[in-house]
């Protein structure tokens, strides 16, 4: 399942041999982990969106998912994310440290093996200090 997180979310179900009940994790929750994950490295700036999310931004509403797009199958997940860098830091260092965090955040917090962490740099934030 494929599913970009402006739009509907799907659940993914973890089955365990000791069964008291079910757990369903939405897609969407684990495109949240991905990108708070991302966020708390040093030289992300933030978490890119499209038209629409930026809009939902300026409007004071967090989409906390925004910028991260999840394909689950089975028990494994590939990520993509979309990042604003701050000038100043070394692009692929900031990117293997996001890949990392993202990585073992979801493993951790879902009990899902992450394939892929691909990284997209749309932006650089050129502020003056």
């Amino acid at each position: 399942m494929t599913k970009d997180f402006e739009e509907n979310s799907n659940n993914y179900n973890i089955h365990e041999s000791i069964n008291i009940g079910e757990v369903h994790i939405s897609d969407e929750v684990v495109a949240i982990i991905a990108g708070l994950a991302a966020t708390e490295i040093e030289g992300v700036q933030s978490m890119a969106g499209n038209i629409t999310n930026e809009l939902v931004s300026k409007l004071g509403m967090k989409n906390l998912s925004k910028g991260v797009k999840v394909t689950i199958s089975d028990d494994s997940v590939e990520v993509s994310l979309a990042l604003n860098i701050k000038y100043g830091y070394e692009i692929p260092a900031v990117s293997k440290k996001v890949q990392d965090k993202v990585k073992s955040a979801i493993e951790t917090m879902t009990g899902l093996t992450v394939t892929a962490v691909n990284i997209k740099i749309v932006s650089l934030n050129i502020e003056a200090e």
